[in-house]
């Protein structure tokens, strides 16, 4: 029923790899039922809790994820990017790629799951746009 529910009302969000119907259900939970008023794709990524945070100290330059936000979305984007890191031929590449560069698998994690928010930030926007167009007209 939940797979209905949300083909019907986002099939673009299913559409994307690694995302079923219960990570776009709890995505579209995120949205609210006022998708625009997350105005911006960071704040977005804020919102899910994948924000970056500076954590550097002396002379190491890092970065940590953030610990707000919403922990059922955040945990929706860590099972796709895991379900993407086994399965999915261009997340593997990223990961080979950044694994040479030095970077821990927490790391190349949290990178992945910045992405993912920007791609299903991307993916949201006919939702916002429709929410848009009906709130004018009211």
């Amino acid at each position: 029923l939940l797979g209905e529910l949300i083909t019907r009302l986002a099939p673009q969000l299913t559409a994307a790899f690694g995302v079923g119907a219960d990570t776009a259900a709890e995505m579209l939970i995120v949205a609210g039922d006022n998708p625009q008023r997350v105005r911006s794709e960071p704040a977005w990524a804020r919102l899910c809790g994948v924000a970056p945070i500076p954590a550097s100290s002396g002379m190491t330059t890092r970065y940590r994820l953030n610990r707000g936000g919403h922990r059922q979305a955040n945990a929706a984007l860590y099972r796709t990017v895991i379900v993407r890191m086994q399965h999915h031929q261009p997340t593997k590449a990223y990961v080979a790629r950044r694994t040479a560069e030095g970077k821990t698998k927490a790391e190349i994690i949290r990178c992945l799951k910045r992405l993912l928010a920007r791609e299903i930030w991307t993916l949201m926007r006919p939702l916002r746009e429709v929410a848009k167009t009906e709130k004018s007209a009211a």
